[in-house]
C-alpha cells in the first residue's frame, strides 16, 4: 500500500468516524426527554409507525423493490433474498406486530427490596442505557423492530444495517419511524440511521465508548465475532447473536407424523437462525424415519447432508451461500447423547426432542445447555413476537449472566440500587 493510498484511506476513516459521533451526538441530545415522556407517548409513537407503514406502503415497497433488483443482479439468491423481501402481508406483519407492542404495559421503573437496619429502604430502579448501537444483517423489518424496542424502553439509538437492504432501510426510517416518533411529540432524532455503507461504518459504529455504550449485534458469525472482538478493544459492551442453526432429536418413542410435522414446519423460511440444521436420529428408528424425512425433503426441494460428513455436524447452512436449502442428518445414541451433540457441535441457540416417552424428553431437556429447549415442539419458537408477544432485537446466546434468548425492551435497562430513609 502506497502511502498516498494510506492516506486516502486514513481520512476516509476519520470522516466516518466524525459521521457516527455526531449521529451518536444527536441521538444522546434526545434522551433527556425520553426519560419524561409519558409512556402513552411512547406507545402512540408505536401505534402511529403502525400506521404509517400503511399509508407510505407505496414509498417503502418502492425502495425494497430497488434493493431487491440490486440484490439479484449482485447474485444474491433464495433465503438471503427472502430476507430482504418486503410485501403487503411482510408490511402488515410488521405493523401488527407494533401495535401489540404497544398494547404492552410499560415495566414499573422501581421495586422495592427490603428494609435495611437503621431505618432505611433499598428499592432496584430500572434506567435507560441511553444510547444503543445496533449493527444488523440486511433485512428491513429489522430496523423497525429494534427501533420498536428502543422507544419501548425509553433509549436512543443509532442503527447500521447491510448495503443489500439500505434502500429500503431508508424509506423505513424516513416514512414511518422518524414521522411516527413525530406525530407523537416525541424527537425524531432519538433514533439514527447510519447511512454510510461498508464495514468501516460497522467498526466506527463499536468504537464509540463513551457515546454508545452498548451495541446489539446480529448478522453471519464471522462478522459478528469480529465485531464484539473490536467493540471489546474498545471497552463498548455487546448482545452478540452471531451463530444460530436449530438441533431437532427424533428419539426412539418418536411419532414418524409428529417428526415430519415438525420437520416442515422448522424449514418455513431457510434463511433465519432459529431453522432446522441438524436432524438427529435414534439409531434404532434410522432405517423407518430416514426415508420419510428423506421424502419430504425432497418434496420441500431440500437436500440431506448424510453420514459420512465432509462438513462440522453444526456448519449452519442458512449462512452458506447458494446452500441454503440444506439439512444435515446424523445418528445419535439417546436423549443424551443427542443434548452432548447440541451442546458441543452446534451453536446452543436451540434444539428440540420428539418423542412420547416422558422419561426420555426429561433426560434430553435436562442435559441441553443452549437458549431454548423444547419437547415436541418447532424451534422456530425461539423468536421474540413467537415466545414473548413482543419483538425482539435479537438473540442472545452469551454463556454468561445477562440476557439470554430473545432480548426485548424489558432487557434494555440498567439496574440501580436506591437506598433512602424509611
Amino acid at each position: 500500500m502506497t502511502a498516498d493510498v494510506a492516506a486516502t484511506l486514513a481520512t476516509a476513516n476519520n470522516a466516518v468516524q466524525h459521521a457516527m459521533q455526531a449521529a451518536a451526538r444527536a441521538a444522546r441530545a434526545t434522551v433527556p426527554g425520553l426519560a419524561v415522556a409519558p409512556a402513552e407517548r411512547l406507545d402512540d409513537a408505536l401505534r402511529a409507525m403502525a400506521e404509517l407503514l400503511r399509508l407510505r406502503a407505496a414509498q417503502v415497497l418502492e425502495a425494497n423493490a430497488e434493493d431487491m433488483a440490486a440484490a439479484r443482479a449482485d447474485g444474491i439468491r433464495d433465503a438471503l433474498l427472502d430476507r430482504l423481501r418486503l410485501d403487503d402481508p411482510r408490511l402488515e406483519a410488521i405493523a401488527g406486530q407494533l401495535r401489540a407492542l404497544a398494547e404492552v404495559p410499560a415495566e414499573p421503573s422501581r421495586r422495592t427490596i427490603r428494609e435495611l437496619p437503621g431505618g432505611f429502604l433499598v428499592e432496584e430502579c430500572r434506567r435507560p442505557v441511553g444510547v444503543i448501537g445496533a449493527n444488523f444483517e440486511a433485512r428491513p423489518n429489522v430496523v423497525v423492530d429494534i427501533a420498536s424496542q428502543f422507544v419501548k424502553s425509553r433509549n436512543a439509538g443509532v442503527l447500521r444495517t447491510g448495503s443489500a437492504a439500505i434502500r429500503s432501510a431508508i424509506a423505513l426510517a424516513d416514512h414511518v419511524i422518524a414521522p411516527g416518533l413525530d406525530r407523537a411529540g416525541l424527537d425524531p432524532a432519538m433514533i439514527q440511521l447510519f447511512r454510510v455503507p461498508g464495514q468501516v461504518s460497522a467498526r466506527a459504529l463499536v468504537s464509540q465508548p463513551g457515546l454508545i455504550p452498548l451495541v446489539i449485534l446480529r448478522g453471519s458469525g464471522d462478522s459478528t465475532r469480529s465485531l464484539a472482538a473490536e467493540a471489546a478493544r474498545h471497552g463498548v459492551r455487546t448482545l452478540a447473536h452471531a451463530d444460530g442453526g436449530a438441533v431437532l432429536y427424533l428419539d426412539e418413542a418418536a411419532d414418524a407424523a409428529l417428526a415430519e410435522q415438525l420437520i416442515e414446519a422448522s424449514l418455513d423460511r431457510l434463511g433465519v437462525c432459529n431453522r432446522l440444521n441438524l436432524l438427529l436420529v435414534h439409531p434404532v428408528r434410522w432405517d423407518s424415519l430416514v426415508p420419510l424425512t428423506l421424502t419430504l425433503l425432497n418434496r420441500l426441494g431440500i437436500a440431506a447432508s448424510l453420514p459420512p460428513h465432509a462438513h462440522p455436524l453444526g456448519h449452519e447452512w442458512a449462512l452458506d451461500a447458494g446452500h441454503e436449502a440444506t439439512v444435515t442428518i446424523a445418528p445419535a445414541d439417546g436423549p443424551y447423547a443427542a443434548a452432548l451433540i447440541a451442546n458441543d457441535e452446534t451453536s446452543g441457540l436451540a434444539a428440540a426432542i420428539v418423542t412420547a416417552d416422558q422419561a426420555a424428553a426429561a433426560e434430553f431437556l435436562g442435559a441441553y445447555a443452549g437458549t431454548g429447549a423444547f419437547w415436541n415442539a418447532p424451534t422456530r419458537l425461539l423468536d421474540g413476537f413467537k415466545l414473548l408477544s413482543v419483538p425482539e432485537t435479537g438473540i442472545n446466546i452469551d454463556a454468561v449472566p445477562g440476557p439470554r434468548g430473545p432480548v426485548t425492551f424489558r432487557d434494555l435497562y440498567l439496574r440501580q440500587f436506591v437506598v433512602t430513609p424509611v
